[in-house]
């Protein structure tokens, strides 16, 4: 099975609708970034990462490039279904020239769109995004002198249960009967069993915890990955540092809140000779000098840029509730709105684009 070949060649629809094209400002934002991003570089990650199936029977594959552009126009204009992206496609002109489709040519189908994100690895999203921020990098954007981590919370996708209705289903889950629905035929959906219980601000929540690491000079996402909600924080400080290298030059700087704060984190960044700027807290023997207050309200300045991001994503994009009840999915789906927002963020700064 290869690749199908597409070919955005010139039809008389072109010629109809060249004067409202010319208006178009979705289509000028797109062609904008279309001409801004060294595609062969991303498409080279995406051939060395993404395999289609070996049969030789059956229809061609889309490109990978052509699916990873549909995975961006979802996040960059708020689709929240795989369908509901297939009928925009086939609706709008913007869409299909930025993705190189002909008015004749339709959309890829919905199911394609959710076996691309499956095929798809952690070490493909992170070479990815590692191949755009070197572009920014060569244009002069200085990316590694701080980085700032932080965690939000994400409610399930699903209701939540009990932490003993939630047991029970677990287990029954590992079972051929938990795998099957009343009428005995395969679960299509399922509740979310991946998720789980954890307390902030005396409430409870039942969900997952997005763990991520942001660039303090330009605001973009470097590393981020989800969890259980009930999984703490703490611990995933050396992951988004370690995810966090992008370019040649080294990470300087690591600034987090107080709940990062402990010997383990401490000892990592001396380790990687990399700056500590975790903010100090009260210890049961002593309180926090002025000296140590004044450096929290510096260090908590600079850590806006992440909480700038989780409210961007909690307005634009959906992103308080998973989209899915597996964190797998929603994983991929963190790593393609991640890409999609540092794609925006670097030619909006750059001044490359209309966005």
């Amino acid at each position: 099975m290869g690749y199908k070949k597409i070919d955005p060649y010139f039809t008389f629809a072109d010629i109809a609708l060249k004067d409202s094209m010319d208006k178009n400002r979705c289509l000028t934002r797109l062609m904008d970034i279309a001409a801004s991003i060294d595609w062969d570089r991303i498409e080279s990650v995406l051939m060395n990462h993404y395999q289609v199936g070996g049969s030789k029977e059956g229809a061609d594959a889309y490109p990978p490039i052509l699916l990873f552009k549909c995975m961006l126009l979802q996040k960059w204009f708020h689709i929240n279904s795989d369908p509901e992206l297939e009928s925009q496609i086939n609706d709008r002109i913007s869409f299909k020239k930025f993705l190189g489709l002909s008015f004749d040519n339709p959309s890829p189908d919905h199911s394609t769109f959710s076996r691309f994100r499956k095929r798809l690895s952690k070490n493909a999203m992170n070479k990815i995004n590692s191949a755009i921020l070197r572009q920014f990098e060569q244009k002069g954007l200085n990316i590694n002198e701080g980085v700032a981590i932080d965690a939000r919370l994400v409610k399930s996708a699903s209701r939540p249960v009990s932490n003993k209705k939630l047991k029970e289903l677990r287990q029954k889950h590992n079972t051929p009967e938990g795998k099957l629905d009343k009428k005995g035929k395969p679960k299509k959906f399922c509740r979310d069993l991946e998720s789980n219980w954890t307390i902030k601000n005396d409430k409870p929540h039942y969900g997952l915890k997005e763990h991520t690491s942001v660039d303090i000079n330009h605001g973009f996402i470097l590393a981020t990955t989800m969890t259980p909600a009930s999984v703490n924080d703490t611990n995933y400080l050396p992951y988004c540092t370690v995810y966090s290298r992008h370019t040649k030059q080294p990470i300087e700087k690591v600034y987090a809140d107080k709940g990062y704060a402990g010997a383990p984190n401490r000892r990592f960044l001396a380790t990687n000779e990399i700056a500590d700027g975790i903010m100090r807290k009260d210890s049961t023997t002593a309180k926090l000098t002025e000296l140590e207050i004044q450096r929290n309200k510096k260090i908590s300045k600079l850590r806006y840029i992440v909480e700038q991001y989780f409210g961007i994503s909690h307005l634009h994009d959906a992103a308080k509730r998973a989209r899915f009840t597996n964190i797998a999915k929603n994983k991929m789906d963190c790593w393609c709105r991640q890409t999609a927002f540092n794609i925006t963020r670097g030619l909006k700064i750059l001044k490359l684009t209309t966005a």
